[in-house]
């Protein structure tokens, strides 16, 4: 009842939910159009009442056959850059050698995330003197640590602001999560042209398409250890050289953010013009957006 009060309050056109509970709670506004990003996935009982649906990414565009409002592929784009600290280097706060090889992930320690299936394949087919960061925090952290069994390449750094200059530091990206919509991480790791080996979940095969990138069955850990072994031995430098860290360039123009700001308030305007011409329409409120 909450943000259906402040919709009405603030004579809002459009309310606008991110994730389920949002989602949940904007269904229940009158007199405002109703909308919703899909971050995870169509669920009914959060998005079958709203009046418009963003996908981040086509795959789930084509899985709303059944719902009757307007639909729209939008995609996420990065977060700005934040200001690093010129001090910030994870080699250095590691300790690694200029000729070692590091592996990094980015995300919450959660099952989804599939950071479990990455130590495996880590320990089974890195080369003894790779190192593995996993930067994020999570209800899994003390699992993956027992998982980890004192394997001293492993480094569960916890959460860190300063993702961009981060990802400065790795040679290599890895996401093994067993689900991902758009996956945000793997935006910022192509914007700092890392290499980039992926399990094939719904975003990252659109967002990889035709892109220098690797991709492995989602939960296979044999073969996400293959391919990592294989990523890093084309990385690996000649005995007594450092690590030669040419980045990556990648097509983010799908990915820009006034192209989607834009796209989104098309996206408004449409779902007003819609409701405006469905039968027994009332008026339009003149108040303004609210982004709840």
């Amino acid at each position: 009842g909450r943000v259906r009060r402040l919709a009405r309050r603030l004579g809002a056109d459009i309310c606008h939910g991110h994730l389920g509970p949002a989602c949940k709670a904007v269904a229940e506004v009158r007199g405002a159009a109703r909308v919703a990003t899909l971050h995870v996935g169509y669920k009914a009982h959060h998005h079958a009442r709203q009046d418009g649906l963003i996908c981040v990414n086509r795959s789930q565009a084509q899985q709303l056959q059944d719902f009757e409002g307007a639909v729209s592929v939008i995609h996420n784009w990065a977060p700005e850059r934040a200001p690093a600290p010129l001090s910030l280097c994870l080699r250095r706060e590691l300790g690694l050698r200029p000729d070692q090889l590091l592996v990094g992930s980015v995300g919450r320690l959660h099952p989804s995330k599939g950071m479990d299936l990455l130590i495996q394949a880590f320990q089974a087919e890195a080369p003894d003197d790779a190192a593995l960061v996993i930067l994020g925090e999570g209800k899994e952290r003390e699992a993956l640590q027992r998982l980890c069994g004192g394997d001293s390449r492993i480094h569960l750094l916890g959460y860190r602001a300063q993702v961009d200059a981060a990802l400065q530091s790795l040679d290599l990206f890895v996401s093994a999560s067993r689900e991902e919509a758009f996956p945000l991480a793997i935006l910022e790791a192509m914007r700092a042209g890392l290499p980039i080996l992926s399990t094939a979940t719904q975003g990252p095969q659109e967002m990889l398409a035709g892109q220098p990138a690797t991709l492995v069955p989602v939960g296979d850990v044999a073969a996400l250890g293959r391919a990592l072994r294989e990523r890093l031995q084309a990385l690996r430098p000649q005995p007594g050289q450092a690590v030669d860290r040419q980045r990556v360039d990648y097509c983010l123009s799908a990915y820009e953010r006034p192209q989607a700001v834009a796209r989104v308030i098309a996206f408004y305007r449409d779902v007003l013009s819609r409701r405006a011409k469905a039968p027994g329409a009332q008026p339009q409120l003149q108040g303004r957006a609210a982004h709840v």
